[in-house]
């Protein structure tokens, strides 16, 4: 097929962004975003007293000296990787700003694979047959990133696989960085046990949470740090302040006043994140339904706003339209749905496999009044706008599939 911007291939700055909300910022947490300074470096009292109330909620207890926040999690990670210096190790696939920080930095990055039945959290025997490996090589493993609820695969690993992950991963002398930016957007939250790595071994784990995952529009970026309960934390926090000096990475004032709003949780945030939670949950999972029914493979969605299909089953279709790998696949999905469809290659995983990810926003409808009418609606896959979008998906994938069924009747002939 015939590519229309072949500069945008590969370049990190053409990597996807988190799935947004796509929804308008609710009143309360607008009116919140007042000042017009910076905070200090790592973050002003009232945001981080509001994160160490947010983290003590779900069982995490911490202290100032043990905490941190910077203008996004990108940052941070960057922030923490040169701190802590090293290679580092991401499962396979990952989110897709992890590794362009310590390529920046010029540390070498091991991809790791996943089990089965999720992603976000390495296989504990690959992980430590790859740390084995790099240190034979002469490498210098030091840092393991993973997310439980995980970008992009949308799955939330079991306590078990993340129990064993982090033990091996400890007991090989990694420090583990929990990016848990999407604890918070459990699609079912009562029948899902999301286990912080933080709570097994917590001297030797730093959570990084983006609140552009539960609470803030992307174009306000915050993230918080809480650091392990030991000295060596405090020592890596006065490390990760150097760095965030260095780079004057410093939140702006109305973004703090306006984290510090959520991350306190009144009435009108949880409420708003509750009903955003399910609209999205909806839409993945009706879009789940969709790539399945077309012969994709994907593991069903259990958090954040997005869902990670695997195409190769209807790889003849693909080619005959000359889509050979995940760049391809990219290129041929945006250009039919109209919505950017990042590649599988934008997370680490392999070129040539058919791997994409969909995120659930653009489903929500285009214009401020659609997407409103989506939160509200006590029925959004029914709404006219809404349904085109996943209407548009279905017959984009039943094309496929309708070709690669006529190819195997063909060919049995």
């Amino acid at each position: 097929m015939r590519r229309t911007d072949p500069e945008g291939h590969g370049p990190v700055r053409y990597g996807p962004p988190l799935p947004g909300q796509d929804l308008p910022v609710p009143p309360g947490l607008a009116a919140a975003a007042t000042g017009a300074h910076t905070e200090p470096t790592g973050g002003g009292p009232a945001l981080l007293d509001a994160a160490l109330a947010h983290w003590a909620r779900r069982g995490l207890s911490a202290d100032r000296e043990r905490t941190a926040a910077a203008p996004g999690a990108p940052t941070l990670l960057l922030a923490l990787t040169a701190a802590l210096g090293g290679d580092v190790l991401v499962p396979r696939p990952c989110a897709a700003w992890w590794a362009p920080q310590a390529r920046l930095l010029g540390r070498s990055v091991f991809h790791v694979g996943t089990p089965a039945e999720c992603g976000g959290v390495p296989d504990p025997y690959a992980l430590l047959e790859t740390v084995r490996r790099v240190r034979a090589e002469g490498g210098d493993p030091r840092l393991l990133v993973l997310s439980v609820a995980d970008d992009p695969t949308a799955t939330v690993a079991p306590p078990e696989v993340v129990h064993e992950a982090i033990e091996a991963a400890v007991g090989e002398g990694l420090h583990v960085v929990s990016d848990e930016t999407w604890r918070d957007t459990l699609h079912e939250p009562h029948d899902t046990v999301f286990l912080s790595p933080a709570e097994m071994l917590p001297e030797h784990v730093t959570v990084l949470t983006d609140l552009a995952g539960p609470f803030l529009p992307p174009g306000w970026p915050a993230a918080i740090a809480r650091f392990p309960a030991n000295d060596t934390g405090i020592r890596l926090r006065e490390r990760v302040l150097d760095v965030l000096t260095a780079l004057d990475a410093r939140i702006a004032s109305p973004v703090a006043s306006a984290a510090a709003y959520a991350l306190g949780e009144p009435d009108d945030i949880t409420h708003r994140l509750a009903a955003s939670v399910r609209l999205h949950a909806r839409v993945a999972t009706a879009a789940h339904h969709t790539l399945v029914a077309a012969g994709a493979l994907a593991r069903p969605p259990r958090a954040g706003r997005h869902v990670y299909a695997d195409l190769g089953p209807l790889r003849s279709a693909l080619t005959a339209r000359g889509v050979g790998d995940a760049q391809e696949l990219e290129d041929f999905l945006t250009d039919r749905l109209g919505m950017s469809v990042p590649g599988g290659h934008r997370f680490g995983d392999d070129l040539g496999a058919l791997r994409v990810r969909l995120a659930t926003g653009p489903f929500l409808g285009t214009t401020h009044e659609e997407r409103m009418a989506s939160l509200t609606s006590p029925e959004p896959l029914e709404l006219p706008h809404v349904e085109r979008a996943l209407s548009l998906l279905g017959s984009v994938l039943a094309d496929l599939r309708d070709d690669d069924d006529a190819r195997r009747r063909e060919s049995s002939r």
